[in-house]
């Protein structure tokens, strides 16, 4: 059977939560994924914590220095997988930061007393 009540849409307080609270979400998520470099680069690399956290940063931010490089095929291919969700988790937190921004300059520079002129009356 098919719905043809429109359910296929969000309810609204799942928009509204969602819009309230992507930024820690997405953010949240974000560091989950530099921590999740760093924890995997220390033990696959032997790398200290504080080099596995550096190139965890430089690799999701597209930096690429060069001064350190995964030398074994698990982390190689680990690199592969983690610059491409890193890269897309960080590009959702930027847009959803941008957005939130952009909404409270709108909210804050709107003008509160608009003087509306009243519509002609229609012609008959």
């Amino acid at each position: 059977m098919s719905d043809t009540t429109g359910s296929s849409a969000r309810p609204s307080s799942e928009v509204a939560y969602w819009q309230a609270h992507s930024g820690r979400i997405v953010g949240s998520v974000a560091v989950g994924i530099l921590a999740l470099g760093t924890v995997v680069y220390h033990f696959l690399e032997d790398w200290s914590w504080v080099d596995s956290f550096y190139f965890s940063t430089v690799a999701v931010t597209t930096v690429g220095f060069g001064d350190l490089t995964p030398s074994s095929d698990a982390s190689k291919l680990f690199t592969v997988f983690y610059v491409f969700s890193g890269i897309t988790v960080i590009t959702v937190w930027l847009n959803s930061r941008f957005k939130h921004r952009a909404a409270r300059a709108a909210v804050k520079y709107v003008p509160m007393n608009i003087d509306i002129p009243e519509a002609p009356e229609p012609r008959t």
